[in-house]
C-alpha cells in the first residue's frame, strides 16, 4: 500500500485534501491526523471492521480501548447511555481541548471500539485539521495515537510516516503538535470522577469545575494485569527500542550517578543516550546528550519528550538514562509516560 501524505496549511485552502481524507474514513480505511496532543490513527468509531483495521495497523492488543473523537457535544449523547451532569460542566470548561471523558456506551458504539468494554471514552479535539476531518467525515472517529503499539507516540508527521508508512493510506500533515503528550483521561462512570491518565488538564483543574475527583494509583504504580478501561493503562508504552533508566534525587547527586552509569557502559563498549535539561547538559559526558527543555517550562518538556525518545531510535543507543521531571503543573503526566517507557525502572539516589 502507498501512503499518501498531504500537507495541511489552512483547513479552508486545504478542504480538498480533507475530504479526500474523509472519504477514507466513510469507506472503512485509516488516515493519520494531527490533533493538539499527539497524532492519530483514525477510522469510523461505529464500524466494527474499522476499529479492527487500527489494531492490526498498531499491533496494538484488542482490549486496550479506542478513544473516539467528535466535532460536538450531541455527539456525546448519541452514543452514551447517558450524560453525567459532570460531563456537561467538564464538556462547557474543555471542550474542544485535551480531555478525554469515560461514560456507560450505547448500543451504537461496537465492543470492537470499546475494547470489549460497557464503556466508551470520548474527547473533542481543538485542531482545527482534527475538527474539520470528523465534520466532513459525518462519522465520530475513533483514534488512538499514530504510531505502531508500544512506540513513543508521533508529535510529528515524519513520525507517523516511520511507523505507518505502507500501512494506512493518508496522513495529513499539521506539521508539529502542540502540547505533545495524550490527553488527559477521566472516568465519570465511578461515584467519584476517576482520574485514569494524567495530561495537560490537571487534577485540579478537574476539581474546580466539578469538586471531587480522585487519581487512579495505577498512575504511578507497575502495569494492572486487570482489563484495561482506558487507553495506556496496562501496557507498556511509549518505549523506544534502548533501555531507559529513569534517575530520582537530589540534582547533584543525579547528575553524579549517571556519569557513574554512563562511565561503566561505555567502558563495557555500549552506547549511551542521556536525557538532561537546558540547565543540566553540560555536566554530562555521554555519547548522546539530549535536553528537554528548560526545567520551568513544563510545556516545552512535554512537547520535546516523544521526539527525543524517536532522536535516540535514530542514533541506535543501547541504554538511555533521564533525569526525573517532577513539575509543579504537569510533572506527574510528563512522569507517567516516562515510567511506562521505562518500565518502572527507576534508580533513586
Amino acid at each position: 500500500m502507498r501512503t499518501q501524505i498531504y500537507k495541511i496549511e489552512n483547513t479552508t485552502e486545504d478542504l480538498a485534501k480533507i475530504r479526500e481524507a474523509a472519504d477514507i474514513i466513510q469507506s472503512g480505511g485509516l488516515v493519520a491526523f494531527p490533533t493538539e496532543t499527539v497524532y492519530g490513527l483514525g477510522a469510523d468509531a461505529l464500524q466494527p471492521e474499522a476499529s479492527k483495521r487500527i489494531y492490526a495497523a498498531k499491533g496494538r492488543p484488542s482490549d486496550n480501548p479506542l478513544i473516539v473523537h467528535i466535532s460536538k457535544f450531541e455527539d456525546l449523547i448519541y452514543i452514551a447511555r447517558e450524560v453525567p451532569k459532570e460531563a456537561e460542566q467538564l464538556a462547557k470548561a474543555f471542550w474542544p481541548g485535551p480531555l478525554t471523558m469515560i461514560v456507560n456506551k450505547n448500543e451504537k458504539v461496537p465492543y470492537e471500539t470499546t475494547g470489549g468494554m460497557d464503556t466508551v471514552a470520548v474527547r473533542m479535539p481543538s485542531h482545527p485539521v482534527a475538527l474539520e476531518l470528523i465534520r466532513q467525515s459525518g462519522c465520530l472517529i475513533a483514534a488512538p495515537s499514530a504510531n505502531t503499539s508500544g512506540r513513543p507516540s508521533p508529535t510529528l508527521a515524519e513520525h507517523v510516516a516511520e511507523d505507518m508508512s505502507g500501512r494506512i493510506p493518508m496522513i495529513l500533515d499539521g506539521g508539529e503538535v502542540g502540547i505533545g503528550i495524550e490527553s488527559t483521561i477521566i472516568d465519570l462512570t465511578e461515584e467519584i470522577p476517576m482520574i485514569l491518565r494524567p495530561g495537560y488538564i490537571t487534577e485540579e483543574m478537574l476539581a474546580e469545575v466539578i469538586g471531587q475527583v480522585k487519581m487512579d494509583p495505577g498512575i504511578v504504580a507497575s502495569d494492572s494485569t486487570q482489563k484495561p478501561k482506558a487507553p495506556g493503562m496496562k501496557y507498556r508504552h511509549y518505549a523506544p527500542k534502548a533501555s531507559l533508566i529513569l534517575v530520582d534525587g537530589e540534582q547533584k547527586a543525579v547528575m553524579d550517578k549517571i556519569n557513574a552509569l554512563t562511565d561503566e557502559m561505555q567502558f563495557q563498549g555500549k552506547k549511551v543516550g542521556i536525557i538532561g535539561t537546558d540547565e543540566t547538559i553540560a555536566s554530562y559526558h555521554g555519547e548522546i546528550v539530549l535536553s528537554m527543555g528548560a526545567r520551568e517550562d513544563e510545556d516545552g518538556i512535554a512537547r520535546h519528550l516523544y521526539r527525543i525518545l524517536r532522536e535516540f531510535d535514530e542514533a541506535e543507543v543501547d541504554v538511555i538514562y533521564s533525569e526525573s521531571f517532577a513539575t509543579p503543573r504537569i510533572g506527574q503526566a510528563i512522569m507517567n509516560r516516562l515510567l511506562k517507557a521505562a518500565g518502572h525502572q527507576v534508580l533513586v539516589v
